[in-house]
């Protein structure tokens, strides 16, 4: 698609990834508060209570790192007790160092599996693991090809560039699908996550749902298919993608704002190919289904919507706590956070650099669950 963002939409997405080095401690521990940024938003920060002080330390999907930087930025400037560190390392490490005890919580683009439920045993003590949804958005299928910014592609066609099988661009399969485009004989050049990424997750299982005959892999953290080349986390892809011509990858959409690159849009069996936006991805979201039990929030999506306007490649990234068991040390500074980030005000900031907000019944049920965490 052209990239129709305004000035503003744009500065907000690159605002949010260059703020991270001044807003987040880094794990080395630096103690250099000099830079402790206030809301910009007077509004926002009356809203905000604060609760907790002290470090609050925290890990895991690279495609909230975006939003969870703005939402420090203004928590932090109500609450200048509590300084928040936020590592975006792919949601396989956060899940990882939250299970090992060293996070108050972890980020990740994919549930827990029940392994890992039982894992958490040991960490929650007198609980387990639960799954909190707080925010959803597209992964972006972003591409850079000279001459080509309306570019048309459907599940079996992705699922064989990602997987080595459709090697050029002016293959007949894309052609079929862009019969107006000028498409070249350049080298397809695909690249993937080389971490372990819950987003990585979610495109195998709309590639795997949509397009079973194509693509024959298990849906997963890591990435299954043969081929391509790799880099780390979405800023990582997003930056390899921009640099190469030819090139093609997946990302959170904020990445691909940030950078002004082209996204792919998606022929699902609709009337008209979808666009990657948040709007879109909020009416796929809206038919997502609650299948965690008690306080646990996990959402199944439904990746073969063909609903009109449904953006189909989604993800919604979870908030990983202890329903019970929670480090007494940082409970109430996680509820304070995780109350902002789920409410109005924090979820109303989402659509401007790139995520869909919460539908309203599920963010019902995150609000009135958070202040439940012991």
């Amino acid at each position: 698609m052209k990239l129709q963002r305004t000035n503003r939409l744009r500065a907000l997405a690159v605002g949010a990834i260059a703020v991270s080095g001044a807003l987040v401690l880094t794990s080395c521990g630096s103690d250099d508060n000099s830079q402790n940024p206030k809301s910009d938003t007077a509004q926002a920060a009356k809203n905000i209570k604060c609760d907790g002080k002290g470090k609050l330390l925290a890990s895991g999907s690279s495609a909230q790192k975006n939003a969870v930087d703005a939402w420090v930025k203004n928590y932090q400037g109500a609450c200048d007790g509590t300084q928040i560190n936020y590592k975006d390392i792919g949601s396989g490490g956060g899940v990882q160092e939250w299970l090992q005890g060293t996070t108050a919580f972890a980020g990740s683009d994919a549930a827990l599996k029940p392994d890992e439920v039982a894992a958490s045993k040991k960490v929650c003590k007198s609980g387990q693991g639960i799954n909190l949804p707080m925010l959803g958005g597209p992964v972006a299928v972003s591409y850079n090809l000279s001459g080509v910014d309306d570019l048309v592609l459907d599940a079996p066609t992705l699922a064989k560039i990602f997987d080595s099988k459709i090697k050029k661009w002016n293959d007949p399969e894309i052609k079929k699908l862009n019969p107006d485009a000028n498409l070249p004989s350049t080298d397809i050049q695909a690249f993937h996550r080389s971490d372990e990424s819950g987003t990585t997750q979610n495109l195998s299982q709309y590639l795997g749902d949509s397009a079973p005959d194509a693509w024959k892999y298990e849906a997963d953290k890591s990435w299954p298919a043969k081929g391509g080349q790799s880099a780390s986390g979405s800023a990582g892809v997003a930056q390899q993608v921009k640099q190469t011509e030819g090139a093609i990858g997946y990302f959170e959409l904020s990445y691909a704002e940030a950078n002004s690159l082209n996204s792919v849009k998606i022929d699902t069996g609709a009337k008209k190919p979808v666009e990657a936006t948040s709007e879109n991805a909020s009416k796929a979201i809206a038919d997502a289904e609650i299948v965690g039990k008690g306080k646990d929030l996990a959402l199944e999506l439904n990746y073969k919507t063909k609903a009109e306007g449904a953006y189909p490649i989604v993800l919604v990234t979870y908030e990983i706590a202890c329903d019970k068991g929670n480090k007494k040390e940082t409970l109430d500074a996680t509820k304070s956070f995780l109350n902002y980030a789920a409410s109005e005000d924090g979820q109303s900031i989402l659509s401007e650099i790139g995520y869909a907000p919460l539908p309203d019944e599920i963010a019902e049920k995150v609000r009135k669950t958070i202040p439940e965490l012991a």
